[in-house]
């Protein structure tokens, strides 16, 4: 497969957990958009790469659904930014879309694997 082929392939697998991944993160450490990529990034080892639009993009998406709130800080080091928090709903979600992976987890190995 070419790799802008695969660099398609990734990019569509990627739409699908963009959303979670970061509420994963967020859940853990309230933060702003550029450290919760940056945080996602990391424990992926480099794999997940995510551009500031896809990162901001989501965020409100997120933020209109009401699964995270949004507030500025300002510390005396940095300039201001827009923190994010999980809200009780998006715990929920989250819980819930958590779980529907390790269901659609275990399926894929299984047919991966010929059971």
């Amino acid at each position: 497969m070419a790799d802008s082929q695969v660099r398609r392939y990734v990019d569509q697998l990627l739409r699908g957990v963009v959303e979670p991944l970061m509420l994963h993160v967020i859940a853990e450490l309230p933060s702003h958009g550029y450290h919760i990529a940056k945080e996602i990034e990391r424990r992926s080892s480099g794999y997940f790469r995510l551009t500031a639009s896809t990162v901001y993009s989501a965020l409100r998406r997120l933020e209109a659904e009401g699964l995270v709130r949004s507030a500025w800080l300002s510390m005396s080091s940095t300039p201001r930014r827009r923190y994010y928090y999980l809200t009780d709903k998006g715990r929920e979600t989250l819980s819930e879309k958590l779980h529907e992976w390790e269901r659609f987890s275990v399926a894929a190995e299984q047919v991966l694997a010929g059971e």
